[in-house]
C-alpha cells in the first residue's frame, strides 16, 4: 500500500499530511477532519483501510496540532484560518474531487467549506458533529449533570487544579467521548499530540462553555444550500445527542443517518469495522 508524508507550505507555517492508497478510476478520495479546534489526525487510522478498497485516503493534523507547525501568536486563530488551511491542502495535493469526511469540530469545517465551495465535493460525511454551538453546549451539559453530584460539581466548577477534577473529567469523558477502557492506542495518540490551547481560544475551557471564537456559530438555517449526498454519524452515548444529529439530518435534503450502538465521540475507533463498513459504502453510492 502506497504511503506518503509531507507537508504543505501555508501562511509561513507547515500543514502536515499523510496519503494512503491510489486514486483509482471511479473511486474519488476521501478527505478527513478532524475535531478539536486542536485534536490530530490519529482516530482516523482505522479508515486508512478503505485504501484496500481502491481508494486515497488523505488524513492531516490542523495547524496548530499534531505534527504542523504550532504558531505562537494567538491572533491568527480563526474559522477562515482553517478554511484557508484545507483549501491550500486540496490544491497542493491536486484534489480537485473528493469525498470529505468532519468529525466534531471537523464537521462544522467541513459544512463551512461546502458551503463556501460546493462543486468539488461529491460527498459529505458529517461524523458525532452539529451545527449549532449553543445547542451543543446545551446538550452536552446535560450529559454533565446525569453524573453523581460531586463529579458534577467539579465539571461545573471548571477548576482543572482541583483534588478529583482529573478523575471527574476522566468519568465523563468515558461515558461520552471514548468508551474503550484502555482506550485505542490511536486515540491514546491523539490525546498525547493534541493542542489544548488552541481549543480554548477557538472553542473554551469545555464542551459546555463557548467563550472562544466559535462562540454562537450556527449554520442550521442555511443547511438546505448542501448539495452533495450527505451521511450523519453519531454514537449513541455520544456527545452528539439525539437532538443534535436529528437537526443536520433534517436539514440536508436527502440526508442519511446511522447509528453506532457501542459507541461514543469516537466510533472510528470504538466500532471500527462497522464504521468503515458504513462510510465505505455510501462512499461507493456516491462516486
Amino acid at each position: 500500500m502506497k504511503v506518503e508524508e509531507g507537508v504543505v507550505p501555508f501562511r509561513g507555517y507547515e500543514t502536515w499530511y499523510r496519503t494512503v492508497g491510489e486514486d483509482v478510476p471511479g473511486r474519488l478520495p476521501l478527505v478527513c477532519l478532524h475535531g478539536g479546534p486542536g485534536s490530530t489526525h490519529h482516530y482516523f487510522e482505522p479508515l486508512e483501510r478503505l485504501a484496500e478498497q481502491g481508494r486515497r485516503v488523505v488524513v492531516y493534523d490542523q495547524l496548530g496540532c499534531g505534527a504542523s507547525s504550532r504558531p505562537d501568536d494567538d491572533g491568527i486563530w480563526s474559522l477562515r484560518l482553517f478554511l484557508d488551511e484545507l483549501a491550500s491542502l486540496r490544491e497542493a495535493l491536486g484534489l480537485e474531487r473528493i469525498h470529505l469526511l468532519g468529525t466534531s469540530w471537523g464537521g462544522m469545517l467541513a459544512l463551512e467549506h461546502v458551503l463556501e465551495a460546493p462543486d468539488g465535493v461529491a460527498g459529505l460525511v458529517l461524523s458525532s458533529t452539529l451545527c449549532d454551538v449553543v445547542q451543543w453546549q446545551e446538550e452536552v451539559a446535560a450529559l454533565r449533570d446525569l453524573l453523581p453530584s460531586a463529579e458534577r460539581e467539579l465539571l461545573v466548577a471548571a477548576d482543572r487544579d482541583a483534588p478529583g477534577f482529573a478523575e471527574a473529567e476522566a468519568a465523563f469523558d468515558l461515558r461520552h467521548f471514548h468508551r474503550l477502557d484502555p482506550p485505542h492506542p490511536a486515540v491514546a495518540r491523539g490525546l498525547a499530540a493534541k493542542s489544548r490551547h488552541v481549543y480554548e481560544v477557538m472553542w473554551g475551557p469545555n464542551e459546555w462553555t463557548g467563550t472562544g471564537r466559535l462562540a454562537g456559530w450556527d449554520v442550521c438555517a442555511r443547511l438546505g444550500e448542501v448539495g452533495s449526498p450527505t451521511l450523519v454519524l453519531a454514537g449513541r452515548h455520544d456527545l452528539c445527542t439525539p437532538p443534535v444529529a436529528q437537526r443536520l439530518v433534517d436539514g440536508i435534503a436527502g440526508a442519511e443517518f446511522a447509528l453506532f450502538d457501542q459507541s461514543s465521540h469516537t466510533p472510528a475507533t470504538e466500532e471500527p469495522e462497522r464504521y468503515r463498513d458504513v462510510v465505505g459504502s455510501f462512499l461507493a453510492r456516491a462516486d
